[in-house]
């Protein structure tokens, strides 16, 4: 299939189609007229990358579950690197909600000191 068509049959656009096989994650063959070639297999593949890129995984984190983005990704077994890059990221991602609800905090202070009370933070 085109990159059209596995672009409309996962939900990805055709660049992100580029940018997959960019990084390696996906791998295309060009047919005569320079277009990119996918094989069927590839819808399973990228709807595995987009799943992981959803739940907050970068591409280099997908990298590690390449062994199983032909398949249910999400019923494999877990790898001791697949739990240990969603552990990183995990731990990341708590960093930069405490951050920004820090932030939040002295945003909402400096809101209260500034009007004496009266305007107060909607939540």
């Amino acid at each position: 299939m085109r990159i059209g068509e596995l672009a409309r049959a996962t939900g990805a656009t055709p660049r992100a189609l580029r940018h997959y096989e960019q990084a390696g994650l996906l791998s295309s063959e060009r047919a005569p007229n320079g277009y990119r070639v996918y094989d069927e297999r590839a819808v399973v593949r990228v709807r595995n990358i987009r799943r992981l890129l959803d739940v907050g995984l970068t591409l280099d984190d997908v990298r590690v579950f390449m062994p199983c983005l032909d398949g249910d990704v999400v019923a494999a077994p877990p790898s001791e690197k697949g739990l240990e890059v969603v552990l990183e990221r995990l731990a990341v991602l708590d960093e930069r909600i405490a951050a920004q609800t820090a932030v939040r905090d002295r945003l909402a202070e400096a809101l209260r000191r500034a009007t004496g009370g009266r305007v107060r933070p909607v939540a």
